[in-house]
C-alpha cells in the first residue's frame, strides 16, 4: 500500500462516525462500546417514528456525544412539527441532523428531502450542519441523473453529504468525478459498512417492525451475499480499494460514515484494531 493511501485511510478512520438505528437496547451497547467523541448518528424509523429517534438523540447528548438525529421529510406532518422537533433538538444541544426523504410513505407536507430542506432554510437555518444523502449506484426509484441533480438543487441548504452503501471502489471514483465535475463542492463522508455478522444483522431487521423489515432486508440482500461469498466484501478490502480516489484532496471526503447495524462494540474493535495496525 502507497504511503499516501495508508495516510488517507487512517486520516478517514480517524474521522468516523457511527450510524445506529433507536432499539431499545442501543444507548447501553453506545455507552459501553463508544467514547464520546466519536458523532453518533441515529436513524428514523418508520415503525418506531420520530419521537424515538429524537429521544436517543437527546438522552446520548446529556451523555456527552455529539449526535446526528435523521429527520426523515416524509415523516414530518408539517411545519408546526418540525418547529416542534427542531426545539426538541436544539434545546438538546444539537447542532447537527441529516435530512434524507426517508422510506416512510409521505405524511404530509414533506414529499422529499428539498422541500423539507427549504423550510429549514426559511426557519433561519437552526442548525449548523445539515447533513444530504448521495446515492453512487442507482437509487431504486429514482433516475440516476436526478440523483446528481437533486444534490445539486439542495447543495446551498446543506453542509455535506453522506455516500450511501456501495461495494464497487469504480463507483465511487466514477460518482465522486461526476458530482465534483457538476459542480457540487460539498465535503464528503463516504458510507462503510463496519464489521457485520449475518446472524446479527437479520436479528437487527426482526427489531424494526415489520414493514422496516422488509425494507432492510431487501437493502442489504446484496451485502450479505457478498459478505457470505468466500474471499467476498470487506469495509477493509473496500476502502483500501477507495483510498486513492478519497484520498485526492479534490475529492473532498472528510470522513466516514459507518453503518453499524447496531454492532457498535464490534465496529469500534475493528476501527482502533486497524488503526494500531497502520502505526506499523
Amino acid at each position: 500500500m502507497r504511503n499516501k493511501d495508508r495516510e488517507a485511510i487512517r486520516r478517514l478512520l480517524s474521522h468516523a462516525r457511527y450510524e445506529v438505528l433507536p432499539t431499545t437496547t442501543i444507548e447501553a451497547k453506545v455507552l459501553e462500546s463508544v467514547p464520546t467523541d466519536t458523532q453518533i448518528t441515529v436513524t428514523a424509523s418508520p415503525s418506531m417514528g420520530l419521537d424515538r429517534t429524537v429521544e436517543l438523540a437527546e438522552r446520548l447528548t446529556t451523555q456527552g456525544y455529539d449526535v446526528v438525529p435523521h429527520l426523515a421529510a416524509r415523516m414530518v406532518s408539517g411545519r408546526a412539527e418540525l418547529v416542534e422537533l427542531v426545539e426538541r433538538l436544539t434545546a438538546a444541544g444539537v447542532t447537527n441532523v441529516f435530512v434524507p426523504g426517508g422510506d416512510a410513505q409521505t405524511v404530509g407536507d414533506f414529499p422529499d428531502a428539498l422541500t423539507m430542506l427549504e423550510e429549514l432554510t426559511a426557519m433561519g437555518s437552526p442548525f449548523k450542519d445539515v447533513g444530504v444523502a448521495g446515492y453512487p449506484e442507482s437509487h431504486p426509484m429514482i433516475n440516476d441523473d436526478l440523483t446528481i441533480q437533486s444534490m445539486w438543487d439542495k447543495r446551498k441548504h446543506a453542509t455535506y453529504v453522506v455516500s450511501n452503501l456501495t461495494f464497487d471502489p469504480a463507483v465511487v471514483k466514477d460518482w465522486v468525478r461526476r458530482m465534483r465535475q457538476r459542480g457540487i463542492s460539498l465535503p464528503l463522508l463516504l458510507g462503510l459498512p463496519g464489521p457485520v455478522d449475518r446472524t446479527k444483522l437479520l436479528g437487527m431487521a426482526t427489531k424494526i417492525g415489520v414493514g422496516d423489515s422488509t425494507r432492510f432486508i431487501a437493502k442489504q440482500k446484496g451485502m450479505m451475499t457478498r459478505l457470505l461469498a468466500p474471499g467476498g466484501f470487506t469495509g477493509e478490502s473496500f476502502l483500501t480499494k477507495c483510498a486513492p480516489t478519497v484520498g485526492e484532496p479534490e475529492a473532498k471526503v472528510d470522513g466516514l460514515h459507518v453503518y453499524t447495524f447496531n454492532q457498535v462494540a464490534e465496529t469500534e474493535e475493528w476501527r482502533r484494531d486497524w488503526l494500531r495496525r497502520l502505526q506499523h
